[in-house]
């Protein structure tokens, strides 16, 4: 991504470059393919609404040689167009966008074993595209089932002893399944039988099922009438199926930055991930039939990202977003890599009165970007014990020792200290394409959780009834101050994996009084040295959480910003 600087940023004594001209004179040049160009906005300085103010980024490809040149101009701005990921996690760190990786394969020539399975539902019924993975220390080896559910995988491994696991995921409908240490047959069919998701959620596609999530978050002791009406929220994913039935008819707006703006492909989501998440936040079918969402009068707008989905497709999502006055974005997506171009869109959206919940990530180390900003509200994953089968992989992902409660801090969720809040993660049932449903993993699904609620605050809290309507970046922190000052804390083995805990839907609404949290001796102590330093006074606060005592505390002795 190239952007050429303004007057305004660049050192003393160098002259800007005319943005046309520049990327004309790129464009002439043999070694550099120009692929699309875009203008990224800038929100009011007064966060009224009025015309923004643009600049202009042109996303070229070129070798390495001509980019370290174009470096090297100080009024040019570069940086790499990276590709993003779903925080979605899979078995041993496979891809999640489309086909699954396959580190295993071998050339052509090398001796392989076929093993085959054959993949069915309780009842016998075969199931067409679940994906089989066979793990081994020498790494994973995939494939998906054919209508007759049969699948075969040709293994470079003769010794089938050295199979780790096996894992099994269907398209909808059904638990997935995991074994440790397979005992399998090469003479014979290998059966793995799915347990179907009505043995959990009896009547699943004749009745209205709410996940365990909704109750761990107090969301289903709101009154309800409280459904988020008049708040917009974008889910910027691989676009949503809005033919299913907990969509059909709610959600008509949407762009398609994978095929192009003009497509209307917005609502085609072959991949599922938007689907999912756009249930979690606003599914309703309005028969009391399907998933119920946390939010299901919000306006819903899809920006369609993925497959492909890259820093420059965030950034013109985050542009649709600020245009359209979106409330609260949904990112449940990330990358390893910063972007200098992309935080400046998110403190754009932020100035604008933009929200955006990120997920923290699933590679199971530090928070990936743009978790990592401050200007953003960073969720982690938690799962909690008894609210899947045993066999399942999502038995896999217990980290440390569950609370009394039952729960626990994900195994494959990123942590640190950019971590804000913690929410469910684990074995969320929500709705995938065209008709069905999924109990899928990952800090994606922890994350609408939090703004789904975060929509029901913006138009149920009484703040911005009065003092915070006004769009720009105060409400949003007042915003996220609100959802981390209802959290309730959880001693999972590290604050890092939770942040301030787990939001609760009757304090983020004023509807119950905060919890006092039970200081440890070690901020008991730390209280009591800036109030003998005259740094703070002795007067208390209410807070719900060890994390956010020490925010309060910095913030009253002046050594963080309140806004």
């Amino acid at each position: 991504m190239v952007v050429p600087l303004s007057g305004d940023v660049l050192p003393a004594g160098v002259r800007p470059h005319d943005a046309e001209s520049l990327f004309q004179q790129l464009g002439n040049d043999p070694e550099i393919e120009e692929r699309k160009r875009f203008t990224i906005p800038k929100a009011p300085a007064d966060g009224t609404g009025g015309v923004p103010t643009t600049a202009e980024v042109a996303v070229l490809a070129m070798p390495p040689h001509r980019a370290t040149a174009l470096v090297r101009d100080p009024a040019v701005h570069i940086e790499r167009d990276h590709h993003l990921h779903h925080a979605s996690p899979s078995p041993r760190g496979m891809g999640v966008e489309g086909p699954l990786v396959n580190p295993g394969v071998q050339p052509k020539a090398a001796p392989v074993t076929a093993v085959s399975f054959r993949v069915t539902g309780g009842n016998g019924v075969p199931l067409p595209g679940a994906t089989v993975v066979v793990m081994s220390p020498e790494g994973n080896f995939q494939s998906s089932t054919d209508p007759d559910g049969r699948t075969t995988l040709n293994l470079t491994i003769h010794d089938l002893t050295a199979i780790t696991g096996v894992y099994v995921k269907p398209v909808s409908d059904y638990w997935e399944a995991y074994q440790d240490l397979p005992a399998l047959s090469i003479a014979e069919e290998n059966t793995v039988r799915l347990r179907p998701l009505s043995d959990t959620f009896p009547m699943i596609h004749e009745r209205q099922v709410r996940g365990w999530g909704l109750a761990a978050m107090g969301l289903e002791q709101i009154p309800p009438n409280y459904r988020g009406r008049g708040t917009k929220v974008a889910i910027i994913d691989s676009g949503v199926a809005t033919g299913h039935p907990d969509l059909n008819r709610r959600i008509t707006s949407g762009i398609d930055l994978v095929h192009g703006e003009e497509s209307g492909q917005w609502s085609v989501d072959t991949l599922g991930h938007g689907t999912h998440c756009a249930g979690m936040v606003a599914g309703d079918a309005g028969n009391a039939l399907g998933i119920l969402g946390i939010a299901p009068e919000a306006e819903v707008h899809v920006c369609k990202i993925f497959p492909g989905g890259r820093y420059s497709t965030i950034i013109e999502a985050l542009k649709y977003c600020i245009a359209h006055q979106i409330d609260v974005v949904n990112l449940s997506m990330g990358s390893d890599e910063p972007s200098a171009l992309v935080s400046n869109a998110i403190e754009q959206a932020r100035e604008a009165g933009t929200a955006c919940v990120v997920a923290a990530g699933n590679s199971t180390g530090r928070v990936q970007y743009p978790g990592r900003l401050p200007t953003v509200l960073t969720v982690a994953a938690i799962g909690k014990l008894g609210q899947y089968p045993v066999d399942s992989y999502h038995a896999q992902q217990v980290w440390g020792q569950p609370d009394e409660q039952g729960y626990f801090s994900a195994a494959f969720t990123c942590h640190g200290p950019e971590v804000d809040v913690c929410a469910p993660g684990v074995a969320i049932l929500s709705s995938v394409p065209e008709r069905g449903y999924a109990a899928w993993d990952g800090t994606s699904m922890a994350t609408p959780h939090v703004a789904g609620l975060a929509a029901l605050v913006l138009a149920h809290h009484p703040d911005f009834r009065d003092g915070h309507r006004e769009r720009n970046a105060r409400r949003v922190d007042r915003l996220f101050e609100i959802i981390r000052s209802s959290c309730t804390p959880l001693d999972l083995g590290d604050p890092g994996r939770t942040g301030a805990g787990i939001p609760h839907a009757g304090r983020a609404l004023a509807l119950e009084a905060p919890v006092r949290a039970v200081l440890t001796p070690e901020l008991a102590q730390l209280r009591e040295a800036m109030q003998n330093a005259g740094l703070l006074t002795a007067t208390g606060t209410t807070v719900t959480s060890p994390l956010e005592e020490v925010r309060r505390m910095l913030q009253a002795a002046g050594l963080l910003p309140t806004t």
